[in-house]
């Protein structure tokens, strides 16, 4: 079975994110803002991978949810960061538009299963 476009991207997210952090790190920035950073950007991924288990259609939204929550979470770290010139401006740039695509795709995706929840279509 081919892996899911959405998990494939977060989980690209999330490797992109701990390389950022190590580097701010280096550069000796805030630990709790890279920590926030962190914890955000791997959310994201870890509650995509997590709906795969879920135990049934509202269980998988949540999740889905959950990592849209994360996602935007991690979007304003990016951009307290950059504001503080904590992060290179090409970096957050990048970053936040990986978030971004994440963002769009988890928002389509979940207005689609709610749609489908509504009318009664069968989830597969």
């Amino acid at each position: 079975m081919a892996e899911s476009i959405l998990r494939i991207k977060s989980k690209q997210f999330a490797i992109d994110i701990i390389h950022a952090c190590r580097e701010m790190r280096k550069n000796k920035v805030e630990y709790t803002l890279i920590d926030q950073l962190l914890r955000s950007g791997t959310s994201v991924g870890a509650n995509i991978h997590e709906a795969q288990f879920a135990q049934g259609t509202k269980d998988f939204i949540s999740k889905l949810e959950i990592a849209l929550k994360e996602c935007n979470e991690c979007d304003y770290w990016l951009d307290t960061l950059l504001s503080t010139q904590s992060i290179d401006t090409l970096k957050s740039s990048m970053l936040s538009a990986e978030c971004d695509e994440i963002r769009k795709i988890l928002i389509s995706s979940v207005n689609t299963l709610k749609s489908k929840q509504k009318t009664g279509t069968e989830l597969k």
